[in-house]
């Protein structure tokens, strides 16, 4: 169905677009690449000649592929269904465009009577039901969901997302397909934030919740979970490079598509710093300020704190683990793959659960539930139940 031969299209020319078409050419493939916006077009254009150069410079690609790989690539701009003509003679079309769910269903209808029947159609969603965006199809068995992660070119996970429509082998080949592009990939079912937007939401939001109470400042919860944790970044570091219109709309949709469950409530502050228009790195404040010469907070390098902070966050990524596992979203291996790979976590969370002990996990949680009276704090059923029977996920 799919294979070296296939021409892949990538609508959408932002950066995740962008990095999608380059993974794609990289590996062989000849890509369109499409955007309403032309100015989104050249600056892909600029941007994955940039990257190709620096592969070059640094041997990781062959002298003269960062040209070979760039001709592959066919630029379209134009808004309409007559931008989407060159899409034809496209195997698999990836949707990269802004996370919305009426505009994905917008273009996938628009896009499907213009592909061939065999073509298959993927969206790069992060969170929204890929069920929802298929619905709109005459042939929804042939959508389905491929997650990468920014930047493409360099994060080695992808989340294949299947429906409830989704036929079994469009599944199966588009796996085995970004398998061939140097990426690892996982199985997630069609529930909200998928693997990792849906575990790691305790990792940003008690962060925030602990920097709100007062228990420490920004810099500190950041240096206590690299020091204590061995995090790559930190928190609020971290929700500054993704950037808190990207950050905070998945904690809102995964929030509620999970009927409103109070452990992935959003934070007031960082609705405040959206509205403020503080997106992080890429407007120069968020967190902190990345304007020339701005002062940087010190952290309060105390260990006994540091320690504090992590024992409360690890145990609720723990707990969010075992849950996915328990509900299904995927296999505990897959979930494993996902955070380690997806998000850089320095070892998979159920594995660490069971090195500090799964009994310790449950008390810290419990004594957090009752201080507090809130349901975030729930315990998993299954975590209750591989603490009773002295189980692992991972034996």
């Amino acid at each position: 169905m799919l294979d070296s031969g296939t021409v892949v299209g990538v609508v959408g020319a932002g950066a995740m677009g962008g990095g999608i078409a380059q993974v794609a050419a990289t590996a062989g493939h000849r890509v369109v690449l499409a955007d309403a916006d032309g100015g989104a077009v050249s600056r892909a254009r600029t941007s994955i000649a940039r990257a190709l150069a620096r592969e070059v410079e640094k041997g990781r690609l062959p002298a003269g592929h960062d040209t070979s790989t760039l001709d592959r690539i066919a630029f379209v701009e134009g808004a309409g269904p007559d931008h989407l003509h060159p899409f034809v003679d496209c195997g698999l079309v990836i949707e990269a465009i802004v996370e919305r769910l009426d505009a994905k269903k917008a273009l996938f209808a628009t896009l499907e009577p213009i592909v061939k029947e065999e073509c298959v159609l993927a969206t790069n969603t992060s969170s929204l039901p890929i069920a929802a965006i298929g619905a709109h199809c005459r042939r929804p068995g042939r959508v389905l969901g491929v997650h990468f992660f920014n930047p493409a070119p360099v994060m080695p996970l992808a989340e294949i997302v299947p429906s409830l429509a989704t036929e079994t082998d469009v599944t199966a080949a588009v796996r085995a397909l970004v398998g061939t592009w140097r990426k690892t990939t996982v199985v997630a079912s069609d529930t909200p934030g998928f693997i990792v937007n849906r575990v790691a939401r305790p990792y940003y939001g008690e962060a925030i919740r602990m920097y709100e109470e007062g228990i420490a400042d920004i810099a500190t919860i950041d240096w206590a979970l690299k020091t204590a944790g061995g995090f790559r970044m930190g928190p609020f570091e971290l929700m500054d490079f993704i950037g808190h219109d990207v950050n905070f709309a998945v904690t809102q949709s995964v929030f509620e598509g999970m009927w409103y469950d109070p452990r992935y409530r959003p934070s007031v502050t960082q609705q405040r710093l959206v509205e403020a228009g503080w997106l992080g790195r890429k407007s120069g404040r968020g967190f902190y300020d990345y304007t020339p010469d701005a002062p940087q907070p010190a952290a309060t390098e105390d260990a006994a704190l540091a320690e504090r902070i992590f024992d409360r966050t690890l145990a609720l990524l723990v707990n969010e683990a075992i849950d996915a596992v328990l509900m299904r979203v995927a296999l505990p291996k897959d979930v494993e793959v996902a955070m380690t790979k997806g998000v850089n976590y320095p070892r998979g969370l159920l594995a660490w659960g069971d090195e500090i002990g799964l009994g310790r996990v449950l008390a810290r949680l419990e004594a957090l539930q009752a201080e507090y009276g809130e349901d975030r704090y729930r315990p998993s059923a299954l975590l209750r139940r591989l603490v009773r029977d002295g189980r692992s996920l991972l034996a």
